[in-house]
C-alpha cells in the first residue's frame, strides 16, 4: 500500500517533468488541444446534422388504407396490432370524415361553396387510414412487410427513396465520424508518447541512480503517467472552453445572416451539445494522456 506522501511526490515529479520539457510539453498540449478542438467542431457539426436528419425522419410516415368492407372497429383492431411493433413511434387515425375535411380545406380554399354538393355523399368514404411514424426510418421495410401480412389492408403508401436516403446518410455520418476520430486519437497518442519518451531520455541517469538507491518501479513510472494525464487534461480543457464560447456566437451569426435556414434547420442549443461533449472530451484527453505514457514507458523504460 503506497503512502499518501508517495502519491504527492509522484504528482510533484510529474509536474516537474512537464517543466523540464517545456517545449515538448507545450507542443503536446497544443497538439492535444488541436485534436480535441477539431473533435469538438466535428462533434458539433455531426450532432446538428443528426438532429436535422432526425427531424426529417420524424416527418416521414407511411399511410395504410383498408378494404371497403371493414368496419371502423376492424380497422382499429388492426391498428392496435401495428402499434405494438417496435418500429412504430406514433400512429394517427384519419377517419373518412376527417379525410374529407382536410381535403376541402386544402383544395377548396376560397371556393367552399363548390364542396357543398358533397355534404351527403362523402367522396372519401373509403379512405379511412393510419398515418404511421417510425422510430427509425431504416426499419420501414420490415414494418411494411408486417403490415402487408394483415388481412384487410388494401394499400400502403410509402416513400422508399426518402427512407433509403435518410438511412444511407446516417450510415455515412457514422463512417466519417469513426474515421476522423481514429485519426485524431492516433495523432494525439503519438505526440504524447514522443513527449514522454523525451522525458525518459533526459532523465535516464537520474532514473538509474534512483533504481540503485532502491526506488520502486511505481516511484519511477508514476511521474511519467502523471505527466501524460496532465498534458491530456490541460489539452482538453482549453479547446472545450474556446468551443463553448464560440458555439453560441457562431449559431447566432448564422441564423441572423442566413435567415432562410430558420425554416429548414434547427440547431441544437449549446447546453445540449456540451452536456455530452465536455465529459467525452475530458475522458478522451485524460485517457489518451494515460495511454500514450503507458505505451512509451513499456517500450522505453526498463524498470
Amino acid at each position: 500500500m503506497h503512502k499518501i506522501s508517495t502519491y504527492i511526490y509522484t504528482f510533484k515529479q510529474g509536474i516537474i517533468n512537464i517543466g523540464k520539457n517545456k517545449m515538448f510539453s507545450l507542443a503536446s498540449v497544443a497538439t492535444m488541444a488541436a485534436c480535441i478542438f477539431l473533435f469538438g467542431i466535428f462533434y458539433s457539426i455531426v450532432g446538428n446534422f443528426k438532429n436535422i436528419v432526425k427531424d426529417a425522419e420524424e416527418k416521414v410516415a407511411i399511410t395504410v388504407f383498408f378494404d371497403e368492407e371493414l368496419t371502423e372497429g376492424d380497422i382499429k383492431e388492426i391498428g392496435e396490432r401495428i402499434s405494438k411493433r417496435s418500429e412504430v413511434k406514433k400512429m394517427i387515425y384519419v377517419s373518412p370524415e376527417q379525410a374529407w375535411e382536410d381535403y376541402k380545406e386544402k383544395y377548396f380554399e376560397g371556393n367552399e361553396a363548390l364542396s357543398a354538393g358533397f355534404e351527403e355523399d362523402n367522396p372519401l368514404a373509403n379512405s379511412a387510414n393510419y398515418q404511421i411514424y417510425l422510430n427509425d426510418v431504416s426499419k420501414q421495410a420490415s414494418l411494411v412487410k408486417y403490415i402487408n401480412q394483415q388481412d384487410g389492408v388494401r394499400q400502403i403508401n410509402k416513400s422508399d427513396v426518402v427512407a433509403n436516403t435518410l438511412s444511407d446518410f446516417n450510415k455515412l455520418l457514422g463512417y466519417i465520424s469513426a474515421a476522423i476520430i481514429i485519426v485524431l486519437l492516433l495523432v494525439a497518442v503519438f505526440l504524447i508518447s514522443n513527449t514522454i519518451m523525451v522525458g525518459i531520455n533526459v532523465r535516464k541517469d537520474e532514473i538509474a541512480i534512483m533504481k540503485l538507491i532502491g526506488a520502486t518501479d511505481f516511484l519511477v513510472r508514476e511521474p511519467f503517467i502523471i505527466e501524460g494525464v496532465l498534458i491530456g487534461l490541460v489539452g482538453s480543457l482549453i479547446p472545450i472552453g474556446i468551443l463553448y464560447f464560440m458555439y453560441g456566437r457562431i449559431i447566432s451569426y448564422i441564423m441572423e445572416h442566413f435567415i432562410f435556414l430558420n425554416s429548414i434547420m434547427k440547431f441544437l442549443p449549446a447546453n445540449q451539445i456540451f452536456k455530452t461533449l465536455t465529459p467525452v472530451a475530458l475522458i478522451l484527453g485524460v485517457g489518451l494522456g494515460f495511454l500514450g505514457s503507458r505505451i512509451t514507458i513499456r517500450k522505453h523504460l526498463d524498470v
